[in-house]
């Protein structure tokens, strides 16, 4: 046998062995929760996390038109895929034509045809967490080592990425343990969270230059910071977790003008926030090893007069039925609240859509640990 037919034999054979047989996938499953109309916005996708070390991230959709929940939709529509979407999603966000979700303990940034949600290439970066974008390039924040408390983990780091070729093109090492970002202006802002140093917890948010693609300074601001949004007054709302114990969950707000910290809330807990307009919808579900307890609460905040408009947006007791809230969105145009709930982390969550005015409106069931939801303004084909 000839070397050249050899390597064809061989070539056949991977192909093979890296395509599953349609037996192998398992089928989105479809609820019917009842549809609207939601102006340009077609529907939603949602990033489940699925459990740490389980190879279960999962995306699921909803279609206004059609009123139909999907779960699971990646599978059947990428057969040729063989580790599907990877291990433990932490974010997804739309730019352009692609739907881009990015797998923490996978160490990558899967990327996808937002009108089909089929893949169209991949981009290694270790332990990355999340995704913002800005002419042309995204930006996505990377913890750098591998998944462990170690309190000689290395700096984290910001991988600037060409979204048409999918290269990383440079890197700007910032803080210990990157979280969210956002860009205002000319300048990209880092939360640092020093996560795996505990208990010496990062405290800053690092800024950079776009322009040179260099950390030009970072702001002290308090420790394990997670959470970023910027409003429409040049402020940036930054969550801190805390530290568990002494130091409670607060939020802060950076000037994006003086680059320093103008505000606390302290009587503001964030685990998860949002920003509609000029509402900012914060939820806490904050644990605290002394008192063996979460203190749970669903805000709106007022970014303009920067108060606490309600401290229950639920309003129809619908979130007795919660175990572990987890994500959270509202819808820009119909002003829907989207809360999902990990329920036990390790069987199937729920999604629960409530009206502007804090009334159950309809609830599905998710893959593990339903976490990041994005609203699409382009049909799923």
């Amino acid at each position: 046998m000839s070397m050249r037919i050899t390597y064809v034999l061989l070539a056949a054979l991977l192909l093979l062995s890296a395509c599953r047989e349609p037996e192998d996938i398992i089928p989105s499953d479809k609820t019917d929760v009842g549809g609207g109309d939601a102006g340009d916005i077609a529907g939603f996708f949602l990033l489940n996390e699925g459990n740490m070390g389980s190879n279960k991230c999962t995306l699921d959709y909803y279609d206004y038109a059609s009123g139909i929940y999907s779960k699971n939709i990646y599978a059947e529509r990428n057969p040729g895929v063989v580790q599907e979407l990877g291990d433990v999603g932490n974010d997804l966000a739309i730019y352009g034509s692609k739907l881009w979700a990015v797998v923490n303990c996978s160490n990558l940034v899967e990327v996808m045809d937002v009108a089909t949600a089929r893949h169209i290439g991949q981009i290694s970066i270790p332990n990355c967490r999340y995704i913002t974008f800005k002419d042309g390039y995204a930006y996505v924040s990377s913890y750098a080592g591998p998944v462990e408390i170690d309190p000689n983990s290395r700096l984290g780091y910001v991988a600037r990425i060409d979204t048409t070729t999918l290269q990383v093109k440079d890197t700007c090492v910032v803080g210990y343990q990157p979280e969210e970002m956002v860009i205002a202006g000319n300048k990209l802002y880092v939360a640092n969270s020093g996560g795996y140093r505990v208990p010496n917890y990062d405290h800053t948010v690092s800024v950079i230059d776009l322009s040179s693609f260099k950390e030009i300074k970072k702001i002290d601001v308090a420790p394990n910071l997670h959470r970023m949004e910027l409003d429409a007054y040049g402020n940036i709302w930054v969550s801190s977790r805390g530290d568990y114990y002494d130091i409670p969950s607060m939020v802060f707000l950076i000037s994006t003008e003086s680059d320093s910290v103008i505000e606390q809330m302290d009587l503001l807990a964030c685990t998860d926030m949002t920003l509609c307009g000029d509402s900012l919808y914060v939820y806490s579900n904050t644990w605290n090893y002394f008192t063996q307890s979460s203190d749970v609460n669903y805000a709106v905040v007022d970014v303009k007069t920067r108060q606490v408009l309600t401290r229950r947006f639920i309003t129809d007791g619908s979130e007795q039925q919660f175990q572990n809230p987890y994500g959270l969105a509202v819808n820009p145009n119909t002003r829907e609240i989207f809360v999902t709930d990990a329920r036990d982390y390790i069987t199937p969550g729920k999604v629960y859509c409530f009206s502007p005015d804090g009334k159950l409106k309809w609830n599905a069931n998710t893959g593990d640990i339903p976490s990041r939801i994005v609203f699409t303004r382009k049909r799923l084909q």
